[in-house]
Order: C-alpha cells, then structure tokens, then sequence
C-alpha cells in the first residue's frame, strides 16, 4: 500500500511518478524499497489518470458510510414503532383491568 501512496503523494505535490522519485518517497517515510515492486507499479500507472481514481475512490469511501448507516437508521425507527406499540397494549390492558379491578 505504501507504493501507492508514495505515486499519489508524487502525484499530489506535482512530481514526476517514475521509479527514482517512489523510492525517495518510501526511503523518506523509513519504508523498505523494493525496486521490482516500484517498476510494476510505474508499469501499472502508465494508462491511468490518477487524478479520477483518486475522486473515484474519495466519493466511494464517503458514500460507504452513510449507504451503511441507512439500514441501522430504518432498523432503529423500527424497533422504537414496536415499542410503541407495546407501550400502547400495556396501557390498554392497565385500562380494561381498571375496570374489572
């Protein structure tokens, strides 16, 4: 994971992606540089725009969130109706042993 930050940091900042600038970055942050892993990954980067993946990915992880949160939010509004509607059984039970009390 480390590769792929160092290529959006490069990035980011506005330097070249290229072999020698990934491992300054990843010799900078005192990671471990392997340079079979830095050529594949140039390799890999060569026909994507990097700039949409990175819009593509920071939409994605906000709508994760809230898509998760929808389902709780239904459950929670759910269990408080059943609730509810208990309440209301036990009060009309109280008011017909009222009566025969």
């Amino acid at each position: 994971m480390e590769y792929i930050y160092a290529a959006m940091l490069l990035h980011t900042t506005g330097e070249e992606i290229n072999e020698e600038n990934v491992k300054k970055v990843l010799d900078a942050a005192g990671a471990e540089a392997d340079d079979a892993r830095i050529k594949a990954l140039i390799a890999a980067l060569e026909d994507v725009d990097i700039e949409e993946a990175m819009e593509k990915t920071a939409v994605a992880a906000t709508a994760a969130p809230a898509a998760a949160a929808a389902p709780a939010a239904e459950e929670a509004e759910e269990e408080e109706e059943e609730e509810d509607e208990e309440e209301q059984e036990e009060e009309a039970a109280a008011g017909l042993g009222a009566l025969f009390g």
